[in-house]
């Protein structure tokens, strides 16, 4: 199995470079493609309501990822609190939106990430990182030296600035990114986005610029690449055929992507039909035809 590319920036001393850069861009905050310029450093909260204290919802062997990063042993998944995004449907809403989780500084995410290897982790698994780039990167610095050695996993909601991304380069090894929709007409009204589909589109890009399409080891487990998520709304509210035509268009058909169907009314969806229903089998159905007409030979679609 390749060597995690933190690892060999980490030996040439560039990691700590890194970190030191994006805790640069912390205050006045530019982290993500809000630029919202809050002096987190000291306190503020930014967009994403947070300041510089690093909070965890949980860590954990996570087994209900796709099969190249959940694999036998499951994926060593940290769930960072706060998000960028607001979405009314949120089904991971009391971590994202209501603020739950503990503190923790670089060593005790760093001491995380070894104890999910010691378990068997596949992988290292950040859900919803952005916000915590320059954090994150500065524990990786100090799990490198405690023997972290498993590629780690930049699951995100495809919200990135691609300046920042640009930091990341040879320190993610898996970019597992939602294009939640094919417009920013329903991103602003559902998720409070005005620029969604443009941002994401071109950090998607970005993303697949470094890491290219998916590689596995012997066992079938991601070492490498790029998977692309996109959930299916009800009504069509995500723009699936729009979203899976600018994939094959731009990415290419061997591209790995998941078409999932997994929507329910969760947070504040309950109240705003069309939302207050869950999706339909024959909904998923009709964009599941629509994923496969367009010819994608890599991914994973749900019964």
């Amino acid at each position: 199995m390749p060597e995690p590319g933190y690892l060999t920036l980490h030996r040439r001393g560039e990691l700590i470079e890194r970190a030191e850069k994006l805790e640069r861009l912390l205050s006045p905050c530019r982290l993500c493609p809000w630029e919202c310029g809050a002096e987190r450093t000291s306190g503020h909260p930014g967009r994403c309501r947070s300041t510089n204290q690093l909070k965890v919802s949980s860590t954990n062997l996570h087994f209900g990822e796709e099969p190249p990063i959940s694999g036998q042993r499951g994926s060593g998944t940290i769930f960072l609190t706060n998000c960028t995004l607001r979405c009314l449907f949120c089904q991971n809403y009391p971590i994202s939106q209501m603020g739950n989780g503990v503190e923790m500084g670089a060593q005790e995410l760093a001491d995380e990430m070894v104890a999910l290897q010691k378990k068997g982790a596949h992988n290292i698994n950040l859900v919803t990182p952005t916000h915590w780039t320059a954090h994150i990167v500065r524990a990786l610095s100090i799990a490198a030296d405690r023997g972290l050695t498993v590629p780690l996993v930049w699951n995100t909601s495809g919200y990135e600035r691609v300046e920042t991304l640009r930091l990341l380069e040879g320190i993610v090894d898996i970019y597992l990114p939602d294009l939640k929709y094919g417009d920013d007409a329903n991103a602003l009204s559902l998720s409070g986005c005005e620029n969604y589909f443009s941002t994401a589109t071109v950090a998607i890009s970005e993303m697949f610029r470094q890491v290219g399409l998916l590689e596995v080891d012997s066992e079938g487990i991601g070492v490498k690449g790029l998977i692309v998520r996109h959930m299916v709304l009800p009504q069509n509210l995500s723009g699936t055929p729009g979203v899976l035509s600018w994939i094959r268009e731009n990415l290419g058909s061997e591209v790995s992507v998941a078409l999932m169907n997994q929507y329910f009314p969760a947070w504040k969806a309950a109240s705003s039909p069309p939302l207050d229903k869950p999706l339909s089998s024959e909904e998923y159905a009709l964009q599941r035809e629509t994923f496969f007409s367009l010819g994608f030979n890599n991914g994973w679609v749900q019964e």
